[in-house]
């Protein structure tokens, strides 16, 4: 015969199992639609973010953003191929610097000496061949001679690995920073474009070099490491032979 009592206790424990599962079913339900919610507004967002790009108060940094987008990721590829010695990463870094000045800086005068010309135009030039020498003189400005070239020079690395690197990377961007540049008519856009990407690259430079620290493994050689099992087997043997005495 069934007990009367423990018959109703199963069936309250059945209901209440049954209760329990339901309450656990809507609450997977509802933290589901709640992460499907979350999930779309953040998709929204980079969607939003992809079609409508912010833009800067300066067209020179405009101009800058896009170029940094392409020429960034050629620096990264090769400077973090450089790994054998932080002497050659710091060689390469410096070599693009100081390339990027020196083929901005005859665009810059080149730039400074059309002004200069229009400028002169613009004054009575005069009757003698005399005035007229001057003024060529002053107007075109001699960024051959005077100057720097463009382009990489030689910093005095005993390693040129990174004098070699730097040139043939910066055959890659070279085209494409002084394309970005003529781009630009205002002189407080040029600025911002010269000053910022200096500052960028170095800064990008510093964030290559962090990176790389967490994922370079020390160069290794097989006599390395048996010398090394060697000088650690070495004090255990000496062990040994003292306690035997």
């Amino acid at each position: 015969m069934f007990d009367r009592q423990e018959l109703i206790e199963e069936i309250r424990l059945r209901e209440f199992i049954r209760r329990a599962i339901r309450v656990r079913h809507s609450r997977l339900v509802e933290s589901k639609n709640q992460e499907e919610k979350e999930l779309r507004k953040v998709i929204r967002r980079l969607i939003e973010a992809d079609t409508e790009k912010t833009q800067h108060r300066s067209t020179g940094i405009n101009v800058l953003e896009d170029l940094l987008k392409k020429i960034i990721p050629v620096l990264e590829a090769d400077y973090k191929m450089l790994t054998t010695d932080a002497k050659q990463r710091k060689s390469f870094s410096a070599h693009i610097v100081s390339a990027i000045e020196n083929t901005i800086s005859p665009v810059q005068a080149m730039s400074l000496a059309e002004m200069k010309m229009i400028e002169e135009i613009e004054v009575e030039l005069g009757d003698s061949k005399e005035d007229s020498e001057d003024l060529d003189q002053d107007a075109f400005i001699d960024i051959d001679g005077g100057g720097e070239e463009g382009g990489l020079e030689d910093l005095g690395d005993e390693d040129k690995t990174g004098l070699n690197f730097a040139s043939s990377t910066f055959d890659k961007i070279e085209k494409q920073i002084v394309d970005a540049y003529s781009l630009l008519g205002n002189e407080e856009d040029k600025e911002l474009f010269y000053k910022y990407l200096l500052t960028n690259v170095k800064l990008y430079f510093d964030k290559f070099e962090e990176e790389l620290k967490t994922t370079i493994e020390e160069p290794t050689t097989d006599e390395y490491e048996q010398e090394k099992e060697a000088d650690a087997e070495e004090p255990a043997a000496e062990e040994e032979s003292g306690e035997e005495e």
